[in-house]
């Protein structure tokens, strides 16, 4: 089983992937998540790209979307399940627009996660003001 802090870095990894091009801004925004949240102390950031090689090992598996998915499930005590929606939702509008694929996996992780779904709509209604441009 992978630990709480693992789990979140799994989720932004999932979705900086998930329309198969993990962009520069997506990839610095993990890091800058990974350095501000108060949910990543202690953790050794230069444990990222280990931990990114270790999700695409368990995404490259038969049913590897679900494995990952089930993995991060696990490791997540219920008070992190929005945080872990929260920095999916980051990543996903991180180079200022969401695609499809990503849309679809942050459907599928609000449905692993059992989030509310009025919470989770506040969480992307806050995500998108967060990114809003002039």
């Amino acid at each position: 089983m992978i630990e709480s802090q693992t789990a979140l870095l799994y989720t932004m990894v999932m979705m900086s992937a998930a329309d198969s091009e993990m962009s520069d801004r997506e990839i610095s925004r993990i890091g800058e998540i990974v350095r501000q949240l108060p949910v990543f102390k202690g953790f050794d950031a230069d444990q990222m790209a280990d931990v990114a090689q270790e999700c695409a090992g368990v995404l490259a598996q038969d049913d590897g979307l679900d494995k990952a998915l089930a993995q991060i499930r696990d490791a997540l005590p219920d008070h992190l399940r929005e945080t872990a929606y929260l920095v999916a939702c980051d990543i996903a509008i991180a180079d200022q627009k969401a695609e499809q694929e990503e849309l679809r996996l942050l459907e599928m992780l609000r449905d692993t996660l059992d989030l509310d779904r009025l919470n989770a709509a506040a969480i992307e209604r806050a995500t998108r003001a967060r990114y809003a441009t002039a």
